[in-house]
């Protein structure tokens, strides 16, 4: 083995220096010497004077060199599997560098740069009665707002030039590129079929505004299924991953049916000289339920400078996109000490690792939460004040380490030399408790009723009344909003009844199981969704809306005397779960 040129060794670990018989000094490293061997740094050992008699007295065998050093064994078949694993590191020696240099580290002076957060809101369906109105309360609360329309004259004409806009059809599954949703935490889906007079409208849609309880309806444009049904399927596959799941994104683990499965490999102080050793394991039955768990065990020692052991996943062939969540969870079974999670965002082998201690209770099964807000940028066991913001779009690797190190010179509390176990069940990703909607839907009252046995339809609303002939569009909304209840995705479903152009501010009711019907202004509907998006209440929640104003008495209000805003989380905290209206159709489902 040859003892590189620019540094200490390939190991870590300082060359001897030895003495020979005319009293100069040479550094071996192996069976070779070297006119000149460099420490890191700029410390150098003398030149070694070459006498051909005296060079047999120089070549040690490697046990002789090590225990003239006084070390142990360095194993370098295991450094250079590890280097083979994870596809070898650009130099070696950068490795070596890394750790020593935790042990002259010294503490930042400042904090390091904070995470990126984005609360953008997507409007889909913004040129439409309710969703015009959505990106008009949303923009006076001050919230960032994205919206999705099929026409951008129409779009910029309605919502001014500068709205934040996505050309796409939700009928049209390529022209939603996930690319476009990137940062978008939340969606407001107002998105509808297009129902209008067979007789035509005025230019402002005179006829349209009444509702069709006053006039022969037709549809125009794409059908309710590729609309409703299929338009939804495109929407949520498009957004699914920017607004995140209820239960998390698992990323290790076995669940049920969900698995994650990570490639991992130790890497260990080894790549530093160290002799510490570690491994990971699958325990079919090691998980607190009986089920499969993964297990980072090893030994650890401080032997030959070292004093860390770790296990890291291979990189990931496409990035994890993680930036619809709020952190990383684990379930583990502690043994009393602290560990690190560091994440990874970049293909880089020698770079920041953004980085979390975590301490454990012996023997017992815990979950850890560690929000991305709280990671540390470390470089070679040093904070980095000058690295970018965590960036939970681009996850590359992640790894779990036990060290005698913690950062910038501080030592871990905890370490112990010698064996360590740590089983660990799950690890996802999770959203903030408590969780709010992160999906707010407009559907339709009446979606559950056209199939309802013993329901009299000639007191139905239209819509009802009409289904067949308008192509099953109530059947093809509750099918929509089923895709909605499956997704895993927080959501809230809103079934407002007959809607029209009055103001807000009449007085309400919610109900639940779909059996009312009125109407309702646009406009409350619009204050509605948006007070959802921030109500824990209303998650999950599927619920009919109505005004108590009779369809024969319109709604006004006087501009000098406004009614007071409502608290809509009155009304979201008696929804109850799992009431959806299909529970009258159990062994009917409705025929298309």
């Amino acid at each position: 083995m040859n003892c590189p040129s620019s540094a200490s060794s390939c190991c870590g670990v300082s060359p001897p220096v030895l003495a020979n018989p005319r009293g100069e000094f040479a550094a071996s490293c192996s069976t070779r010497t070297s006119q000149k061997v460099h420490f890191l740094g700029s410390r150098q050992f003398p030149r070694v004077i070459h006498n051909p008699a005296n060079r047999a007295s120089l070549r040690l065998s490697r046990r002789e060199v090590i225990a003239f050093a006084g070390k142990q064994s360095w194993d370098i078949g295991r450094f250079a599997k590890t280097l083979f694993f994870f596809n070898g590191p650009p130099n070696p020696l950068k490795v070596v560098e890394s750790i020593l240099s935790s042990l002259t580290a010294s503490a930042p002076t400042e904090a390091p740069k904070k995470m990126e957060t984005s609360d953008v809101v997507l409007v889909t369906g913004a040129t439409g009665g309710v969703g015009r109105r959505v990106v008009d309360v949303l923009r006076k609360k001050g919230l960032p707002v994205r919206v999705l329309a099929r026409n951008e004259e129409k779009a910029r004409k309605m919502l001014g030039p500068d709205v934040d806009l996505i050309i796409g059809d939700v009928t049209e599954g390529d022209t939603l590129d996930p690319k476009y949703f990137k940062g978008i935490k939340k969606v407001i889906n107002a998105v509808s079929v297009i129902v209008g007079p067979k007789e035509g409208d005025t230019p402002d849609r005179q006829k349209y505004s009444q509702g069709i309880k006053f006039f022969e309806p037709e549809i125009k444009g794409p059908s309710p299924e590729m609309v409703e049904y299929l338009g939804m399927q495109n929407l949520l596959s498009a957004i699914k991953n920017s607004v995140g799941l209820s239960e998390g994104k698992l990323l290790f683990g076995f669940k049920g049916n969900l698995s994650g499965k990570f490639v991992w490999g130790a890497l260990d102080d080894v790549v530093m000289g160290g002799v510490s050793e570690s491994a990971f394991q699958i325990q079919p039955t090691g998980s607190e339920t009986g089920e499969a768990t993964g297990l980072f065990k090893g030994t650890v020692s401080t032997s030959n400078n070292g004093g860390f052991t770790s296990i890291r996943t291979k990189n990931f062939t496409v990035p994890e996109d993680l930036s619809a969540y709020d952190g990383v969870e684990l379930r583990v079974k502690g043994d009393g000490r602290r560990y690190k999670l560091i994440i990874r965002t970049s293909y880089e082998w020698d770079t920041i690792g953004y980085t979390a201690s975590f301490d454990t209770t012996k023997g017992e099964w815990q979950s850890v939460k560690i929000p991305f807000s709280s990671l540390i940028p470390v470089f070679r066991a040093r904070t980095k004040l000058d690295a970018p913001p965590f960036d939970a779009s681009y996850i590359t690797a992640i790894q779990l380490m036990f060290s005698k190190f913690e950062y910038d010179g501080k030592l871990n509390p905890t370490f112990v030399e010698g064996q360590f176990e740590l089983p660990f069940s799950i690890i996802k990703a999770y959203l903030n408790e408590p969780i709010t909607p992160r999906f707010v839907h407009v559907s339709s009252a009446g979606v559950t009723r056209p199939e309802r046995p013993g329901l009299d339809l000639s007191k139905q609303p239209p819509a009802v009344r009409m289904n067949k002939e308008l192509g099953s569009i109530l059947t093809y909304k509750l099918k929509g909003e089923d895709l909605i209840r499956e997704s895993g995705v927080p959501y809230t479903i809103v079934r407002p009844c007959a809607l029209t152009e009055e103001p807000a501010g009449a007085d309400l009711i919610f109900e639940q199981g779909d059996n009312i019907t009125g109407k309702i202004s646009r406009e409350e509907v619009a204050l509605i969704c948006v007070a959802a998006l921030e109500s824990p209440s209303a998650v999950g929640k599927t619920f009919e809306v109505k005004s108590t104003v009779p369809f024969s008495e319109p709604f006004v209000i006087d501009p000098s005397n406004p009614p007071p805003e409502k608290d809509y989380e009155v009304y979201f905290k008696e929804l109850k779960d799992g009431i959806t209206g299909k529970e009258a159709l159990e062994g009917t489902p409705a025929l298309v």
